[in-house]
């Protein structure tokens, strides 16, 4: 027999919101988050909408959020204020260029998202980027979803590639998708920094010569998935 979850009261439902939305209010400047909609659904999902000046705002709002609210599950309709203009098309088709350009996707189909179950099928949205399709590996997903994030224009990527074979995954798994985020990156060589993993918080050591070169091994981390607080301890020499 199916169990659903209890009702809970309108005036406790209330109390929650009021208690999720002040919270967030005291963690995230007003300019980090801009809430538009944060509200129950019948079955007491939590649903939060609106825009986060960053991927790291979105990942923090939505972590606390739900810990706040004590909601049995969140609709994430919380996007990424876009770090330059593009059309979905510009963005689609940067995103298949970037894609046959890395030799970790060789071999690999990149293709506008037609409901393929082989390669990586990318659609746009008013810059939501969907990935579907199938890939070998859980890093390889993960780093698919890494990339879709670096075209100009984008809001939220929704990773719904499936992994063929399944694979089991855990803190190994998660950390080599990080370290193969750093990888190659202009503003840092990946073996100035190094990444520890903890349940699904990354730990950043190691020392680089520029501010900039921080932050954008920063950036990078937040986009891997799975990955939902970065502590950035990343020296700089100058």
């Amino acid at each position: 027999m199916a169990m659903t979850a209890p009702t809970v009261p309108p005036p406790e439902r209330a109390r929650r919101l009021e208690i999720t939305r002040t919270g967030l209010r005291k963690a995230l400047a007003v300019h980090a988050l801009r809430l538009d909609k944060l509200t129950f659904d019948p079955d007491g999902t939590l649903i939060v909408e609106g825009e986060a000046e960053s991927l790291a705002a979105k990942k923090r709002a939505l972590r606390l959020a739900a810990i706040l609210s004590n909601a049995p599950g969140i609709v994430d309709r919380l996007h990424v204020r876009p770090g330059g203009a593009a059309t979905d098309a510009e963005i689609r088709d940067h995103l298949l260029d970037l894609y046959a350009l890395d030799p970790r996707f060789a071999g690999v189909d990149a293709h506008s998202g037609d409901g393929s179950a082989r390669g990586i099928g990318v659609s746009v949205q008013r810059g939501v980027v969907t990935l579907d399709g199938e890939v070998a590996g859980l890093v390889s997903q993960r780093l698919a979803g890494v990339i879709a994030w670096r075209a100009p224009g984008v809001r939220d990527v929704v990773n719904g590639l499936a992994v063929e074979p399944p694979e089991d995954d855990g803190p190994d798994q998660l950390e080599e998708a990080v370290r193969e985020a750093l990888d190659g990156h202009p503003l840092f060589d990946d073996t100035q920094v190094k990444a520890g993993v903890f349940g699904d918080a990354v730990r950043l050591t190691g020392l680089v010569h520029t501010q900039d070169a921080r932050r954008a091994a920063e950036v990078e981390t937040w986009r891997v998935l799975g990955v939902d607080e970065v502590i950035n301890e990343i020296a700089v020499s100058a």
